[in-house]
């Protein structure tokens, strides 16, 4: 980890004295290279390498494929971070394809989706962390053990019935899975799943706990419209009124206003605050997004991020340029 902070900090370094939105690449022997454009990053940098990307945006075609292990780290995705630089928006899709298992994207916002496997290559360990995006898209039932972490996935994904592990993240429904883990989530709606009724969950096989089902049911035929599946080991979710699975945490027929410390009608997005109020703490840290390994608020990868700088706009006297910038860690 030093050694990935050292690397970073000198990336950093070279990124600002050469100009502002430019991007650091850094291999696996710390040696740094500067981009102007993803694409150009991509294509250019070695295997094992990671792509550190400052704010602003970036726009990237899906003619660009991922073919090599890459780590792409932005500086996060909420507006109301204290980077100087701001958040880091990815306009596009991503795609991680034949060679590229064991990659990952970071602390960003993806206007589009993480796609994994495209052309039945089989992609594994591939992971998305502390990102804000439209969803995941496995491609390829082969891809094994994609991992989902504290991300915020704004529509359906959808896993192709490969094994991912989903925890800890805000999601609008998924499908798609078997020997999966979903564990300590914010599951927020309904997709299309089936022939005839709408579902949160498709899975088969799978570990399904401490998660949260927001949308309501009616009747307690909760195998109707919670999961459509078979063989899955449910336990300590919790739902409004529906028993679902063992050990239901079921709340009474109540208001998730009254429940969330700002639900805001259930909006995939870090305005809605999902910390529970009241007489409802009790379950801060047995279900939801901070139970389990527990949730990130800042939405920051591991490594530092600039929150002040000051550049001058020319040398001093003797000739040097004066930067001084401060630098504070991720958690």
């Amino acid at each position: 980890m030093k050694r990935l902070i050292l690397s970073f900090t000198l990336a950093i370094l070279v990124t600002i004295t050469i100009t502002a939105q430019r991007i650091s690449v850094v291999t696996e022997s710390g040696v740094t290279s500067v981009y102007r454009t993803l694409q150009q990053a991509i294509e250019e940098a070695d295997p094992g390498s990671t792509i550190y990307l400052p704010g602003g945006g970036f726009n990237i075609a899906d003619s660009v494929k991922i073919t090599k292990r890459l780590t792409i780290i932005g500086i996060g995705h909420k507006s109301d971070n204290e980077n100087a630089d701001g958040s880091t928006i990815i306009s596009g899709n991503l795609f991680f394809n034949e060679n590229s298992s064991g990659s990952a994207v970071m602390s960003c916002y993806i206007t589009g989706n993480v796609n994994v496997g495209e052309n039945n290559a089989e992609v594994n360990d591939v992971t998305i962390k502390f990102c804000n995006l439209n969803s995941v898209q496995v491609l390829n039932s082969t891809c094994q053990e994609t991992v989902v972490s504290q991300c915020y996935l704004r529509n359906t994904s959808s896993f192709a019935w490969s094994n991912p592990t989903i925890t800890n993240c805000v999601v609008h429904s998924l499908k798609g899975i078997t020997g999966g883990k979903i564990s300590s989530n914010i599951i927020i709606s309904h997709s299309h799943i089936g022939t005839y009724t709408n579902y949160c969950l498709e899975s088969t096989n799978s570990i399904i706990n401490n998660n949260i089902f927001l949308p309501k049911q009616s009747g307690g035929y909760w195998e109707y419209y919670y999961l459509t599946g078979s063989d899955n080991i449910i336990n300590n979710n919790m739902t409004l009124v529906d028993n679902f699975g063992d050990d239901c945490v079921k709340i009474g027929d109540v208001n998730w206003n009254d429940v969330f410390e700002n639900y805001n009608g259930g909006s995939i997005s870090p305005v809605s605050k999902f910390h529970f109020k009241g007489d409802y703490i009790q379950y801060e840290f047995e279900v939801g997004i901070y139970a389990g390994d527990g949730f990130n608020e800042d939405q920051l990868a591991p490594v530092p991020y600039i929150i002040s700088k000051d550049i001058p706009q020319q040398t001093d006297a003797a000739g040097k340029l004066n930067i001084k910038i401060r630098v504070k860690a991720g958690d």
